[in-house]
């Protein structure tokens, strides 16, 4: 990994300029503590002059403070905007000046598999370094996340949790959210980092801006991990309380059918659980644990409702 050259034109120093860190603490009794810890930190691109910084939303989940941290080492305090777990991202308003500029941005379907691009995590054009677009693809979270088309580039950036994704104009293409391993199927293959796509963001930021989330009813949620193991989807997790845990699931139980179709993947299997209505919604399972075939009907909640909510400081 090479840092960009003195050389950097103006507009890509500009842009990296506005990378800036990001430092969280949740309460220890937080429902995502135990997952994702109490003490956070990672990176922002602040987007609008007046403040408001873009990041990866695990971030900032359930957050009780927050503080921006800019590449000459000054700190202001932040108040969490909104979040969307459907893409991931999150917004964060800083509550002082940050004496940079934003970060203007890209075209994420533009971009194209090949292209040159800069990852930069803390600090910004000392924590920079060049890489390349390996692919656009499906990506399947195990939480219950998809991405249409994700960004993955290589080499990995070690600083990767809310680093930007730019193009060599200085253009913000997405951001970073996780380290992969061997990102393509070769055993030279080198690892990378999955970005989100900032054209996820375009539609939906005045609503996070407004109400602190997408305005359309919320998906339904299980509160299950799913992973392909072979040919089959295995329950790998189970969120504590959420309603796949308390309906009886149990880890390594195997997903054969969400309502009357076959899941055939992971991604499959939580776009057809999210097609059958909002949270709240009654989902039928059929699952196999060991030679016992199980039929269930659980009623989905809203992800929501678990999380402490952000509070105006």
């Amino acid at each position: 990994m090479e840092t960009p050259a003195l050389g950097t034109p103006l507009d890509l120093r500009t842009s990296l300029e506005a990378v800036v860190t990001i430092r969280t603490e949740i309460p220890e009794d937080s429902f995502t503590a135990p997952l994702l810890g109490t003490e956070r930190e990672g990176s922002g691109v602040l987007i609008r002059a007046d403040g408001l910084i873009l990041t990866i939303g695990y971030l900032i989940l359930e957050a009780e403070s927050v503080w921006i941290i800019t590449s000459n080492g000054s700190a202001t305090p932040g108040h969490i905007v909104g979040y969307d777990h459907d893409s991931g991202f999150g917004l964060i308003q800083a509550l002082g000046k940050l004496h940079c500029a934003p970060a203007p941005l890209g075209d994420s379907d533009a971009c194209k598999i090949g292209d040159d691009v800069i990852v930069s995590g803390r600090e910004g054009l000392v924590n920079a370094t060049e890489a390349r677009i390996l692919t656009k693809r499906e990506f399947a979270g195990a939480w219950e996340y998809v991405l249409d088309e994700a960004i993955i580039t290589a080499p990995a950036h070690s600083d990767w949790s809310g680093s930007a994704l730019f193009d060599r104009a200085g253009r913000l293409l997405g951001i970073a959210s996780l380290f992969l391993q061997q990102v393509e199927d070769d055993p030279n293959a080198i690892d990378g980092n999955l970005s989100v796509p900032i054209n996820l963001l375009k539609p939906i930021i005045d609503d996070i801006q407004g109400y602190g989330r997408i305005s359309k009813p919320p998906r339904p949620w299980l509160g299950i991990y799913l992973s392909e193991v072979g040919d089959q989807i295995v329950v790998a997790g189970l969120a504590d309380q959420g309603p796949a845990a308390e309906s009886g699931i149990r880890v390594g139980d195997i997903l054969v059918e969400v309502g009357p179709v076959r899941a055939k993947s992971v991604a499959h299997a939580f776009r057809t659980l999210w097609s059958l209505g909002p949270s709240g919604t009654i989902v039928p399972l059929t699952l196999e644990r060991g030679r016992q075939q199980l039929d269930m009907s659980i009623k989905s909640a809203n992800r929501a409702d678990f999380l402490r909510q952000p509070q105006l400081h």
